[in-house]
C-alpha cells in the first residue's frame, strides 16, 4: 500500500484541518530539494509553482539553510521597537535596488504589506477611496481583501467603503480594440477612469496594481500602461501602489517588473519572493511620503515587524540572486520555457494563449480556439494528469476566461528541468485530449 494512503494521517487531516481554499492534493509531502518536492513514497514531483509562487531559489537552498541556522543562533525575534543589523542592512540593500524608494518597513506577508501600504496612502492623501483591477489579488485581510476582486468577495459582508474596480487589460480577450483587432488599452483605461470619476466622492487615495496579475490569469500590463496609469493617478492626487509579491526579486527578468516600463511607484510592496519561501514582506516608499506619514502619526505596529531572522534570510536571497546572476538567468530560462510552451501551442488546439514574462508565464486552456471558449474541465484534467506524472501546476478559473495555468518555477531551474516540465505537460495534454475524444 502507498504510504500516501496512510489512514491515520488523512483521518486527522479531515477531522482537524479547516478547509481554506482548494482541495488538498492526495499526497503527503515529506521533503523538498531544489525544483522538486518528494512524497511519502519517495516520488519526485517537479514544482512548477515554486511552492506558493515564493521559493525563487528552489527548496532547501544551502545558503538559506545556513543563514537561518546562523541567525537562529543569534537572535530570531525582538520587541518591534528594537533594531538589529539584518533589518537595517536589508532596508539599505532594497533602497539601493529601487532608487527613489529609500524608506522601508519590513513585515511578514503580502497581505500585511498591502494593508500597510493602503493605510499609509489614506493617511498621506487624507482620502479613503481605493481602485484596483477587477481580476486582482492583494490578500485576504481587511483593506487588502476589499481590493481583491478575483475571488472571495461573496458572503463576508460589506467591503471597505470606497472600493472601486476597473477591468485589467487583456490582450488575448480585448474589450476595446483598434481597427486591426488588437487591444486598445488606452481607450479602455480612459473609459474605466471616466466611470471611476463618476462614482468617486472626490476622495481617491490610491490605485493598487500588480504589474502582472497572477491570480487574475497572468495578465501582463502592456508596455506604456503603467506610465499612463501613473498619469491618471497624478491627475487625481492619488498614489500608485505596485504589488510585486510575485513579480519582484528577478522573476520577470528584471529585479522589479516596474523597471521595464521606467515607472517608479509611490509605494512598492514585496513579499513571497523576498523571503524565498519564508514569511518576509516589505513596504517601500519615498522619503517625502514617509515624512508626511510620520508627521500624521502613521501607525502599523505588528508582532513580527522588523524581525531579525527573516531579514537575514532576505539579505541572503539578494546575495544569491546577485552572485549567481539569477535575474539574467530568469530572463534566459523564461525565454526557453516560453518558446517550449509556444511549440506546444502549435501542436495542441486547446492552448489558446501563452503569455507572461521571465519565469512567470501563463497558459490559457480553451475548448475552442477560434471562439476562445473557456476550457475549465479540460484544464482540470490536464492538471490532475500532470500531478500523476510527477509535476505540480496551478490553474486559475475566472469568469470570461479559460483555465489559466500559472507556471513559475524557481529562478534556479535548470534547462533539463524545463525540458522535463515541457515533456510532462505535453504528455498530460495529449492524454487529457485523447480521453475527451
Amino acid at each position: 500500500m502507498s504510504l500516501n494512503a496512510e489512514p491515520a494521517f488523512w483521518e486527522a487531516a479531515n477531522r482537524n484541518l479547516t478547509r481554506y481554499g482548494p482541495s488538498f492534493e492526495k499526497v503527503i509531502i515529506e521533503r523538498a530539494e531544489g525544483s522538486f518536492v518528494y512524497d511519502a513514497d519517495g516520488t519526485r514531483i517537479l514544482d512548477f509553482t515554486s511552492g506558493q509562487m515564493s521559493a525563487v531559489l528552489g527548496h532547501g537552498h544551502p545558503d538559506i539553510v545556513a543563514a537561518v541556522t546562523e541567525q537562529m543562533g543569534k537572535v530570531a525575534h525582538l520587541f518591534s521597537g528594537m533594531l538589529s543589523r539584518p533589518v537595517v542592512s536589508l532596508a539599505a540593500r532594497l533602497a539601493e535596488l529601487a532608487p527613489g524608494l529609500e524608506r522601508v518597513q519590513l513585515l511578514t506577508t503580502g497581505a500585511e504589506a498591502n494593508e500597510a501600504a493602503l493605510r499609509m496612502a489614506k493617511l498621506v492623501t487624507g482620502k479613503f477611496e481605493i481602485v484596483a483591477f477587477a481580476q486582482s489579488w492583494h490578500g485576504m485581510t481587511g483593506a487588502a481583501a476589499s481590493a481583491t476582486y478575483s475571488a472571495g468577495r461573496k458572503g463576508y459582508g460589506p467591503a471597505t467603503a470606497g472600493s472601486f474596480a476597473i477591468p485589467a487589460p487583456n490582450s488575448y480577450r480585448p474589450r476595446f480594440t483598434h481597427e486591426d483587432g488588437t487591444l486598445d488599452w488606452q481607450s479602455e483605461l480612459d473609459d474605466a477612469f471616466a466611470l471611476v470619476d463618476q462614482q468617486s466622492t472626490g476622495n481617491l487615495a490610491a490605485f493598487i496594481a500588480e504589474p502582472i496579475l497572477s491570480s487574475g490569469g497572468i495578465l501582463e500590463l502592456p508596455t506604456g500602461y503603467l506610465a499612463a496609469l501613473k498619469r491618471k493617478c497624478e491627475e487625481r492626487g492619488m498614489l500608485l501602489i505596485l504589488d510585486e509579491a510575485q513579480t519582484g526579486i528577478g522573476r520577470t527578468g528584471d529585479m522589479f517588473a516596474f523597471q521595464q516600463d521606467g515607472v517608479t511607484p509611490d509605494i512598492l510592496t514585496l513579499s513571497k519572493t523576498l523571503g524565498a519561501g519564508l514569511p518576509l514582506a516589505a513596504v517601500m516608499t519615498t522619503a517625502a511620503i514617509e515624512q508626511q506619514a510620520f508627521e500624521r502619526g502613521y501607525l502599523f505596529y505588528t508582532t513580527h515587524a522588523s524581525d531579525p531572522l527573516p531579514a537575514a534570510v532576505g539579505l541572503k536571497v539578494l546575495d544569491v540572486v546577485e552572485r549567481d546572476g539569477l535575474v539574467e538567468q530568469a530572463a534566459a530560462r523564461g525565454a526557453l520555457l516560453k518558446q517550449g510552451l509556444q511549440s506546444l501551442q502549435q501542436r495542441f488546439e486547446c492552448i489558446g494563449d501563452v503569455r507572461g514574462r521571465g519565469l512567470l508565464l501563463g497558459l490559457e486552456i480553451v475548448a475552442d480556439r477560434h471562439r476562445k471558449t473557456p476550457g475549465f474541465e479540460l484544464g482540470a484534467r490536464i492538471m490532475d494528469e500532470a500531478m500523476a506524472r510527477g509535476m505540480s501546476m496551478n490553474i486559475v478559473k475566472l469568469p470570461g476566461m479559460g483555465g489559466v495555468f500559472r507556471i513559475a518555477p524557481p529562478l534556479t531551474v535548470s534547462e533539463d528541468e524545463i525540458a522535463l516540465g515541457l515533456m510532462i505537460l505535453s504528455a498530460s495534454i495529449d492524454a487529457s485530449v485523447t480521453a475527451t475524444g
